[in-house]
């Protein structure tokens, strides 16, 4: 199977260019779907965060309060390594499971900034999706609903973005209309098609 890791700063695009992967018929495996399911409550997780941050950190209905988490995290580089160690092995077991699954030419793994590929030996290509830093910005706000300065904030702690680029097979820019988006992604289909063609041979 010819797999490809998509992924890129908060804001660049990733989920619209996903889902352009998505209408050409790849199966998608969405690392953040699975982050969640592995927290509701009742997985095991669930009960080591909840014992971990304390009730504050619960919805009036007994779920995790992903902003508030979200919060917590971005503010305290220690707490986000012991949520990391936490989710990351699981997280990174059920992605290898999907992708044995998977039946489209290729697949595809949407994920936040990947560091590194040790965890990910089946790789074949790293997919940087890449957006001017003022319009990362306006989108954070419009998403979260907050102010310029928290918005930058939030894309300040995705750490050492050039190193993450740099690991990048290739990058896509995200600068310009969803038609030019959807002219780089067609392009971009016909090459996986062809190289997981030639994977199979």
């Amino acid at each position: 199977m010819y797999c490809v890791a998509l992924t890129g700063n908060i804001a660049s695009g990733k989920s619209t260019v996903a889902k352009l992967f998505s209408k050409r018929g790849i199966d998608i495996i969405n690392a953040d779907q699975i982050s969640r399911a592995l927290t509701q409550p009742g997985e095991p997780a669930f009960s080591e965060i909840l014992q971990y941050f304390g009730e504050a950190i619960l919805t009036a209905h007994g779920e995790l309060d992903r902003s508030k988490l979200r919060h917590i995290i971005f503010n305290d580089a220690e707490k986000r390594q012991w949520l990391e160690s936490l989710l990351h092995p699981p997280i990174r077991q059920e992605i290898a499971r999907k992708v044995s699954e998977c039946n489209s030419p290729y697949c595809m793994i949407e994920i936040p900034l990947l560091p590194n590929r040790k965890h990910y030996p089946y790789l074949d290509e790293i997919l940087y999706v890449d957006a001017r830093r003022e319009d990362q910005i306006e989108r954070v706000m419009r998403r979260d609903h907050c102010s310029h300065e928290k918005a930058l904030a939030i894309l300040n702690i995705q750490a050492s973005i050039e190193q993450h680029k740099s690991l990048a097979d290739r990058i896509l820019y995200n600068n310009g209309s969803l038609d030019d988006l959807e002219e780089q992604v067609d392009k971009l289909h016909q090459q996986y098609l062809k190289q997981a063609q030639a994977k199979t041979e």
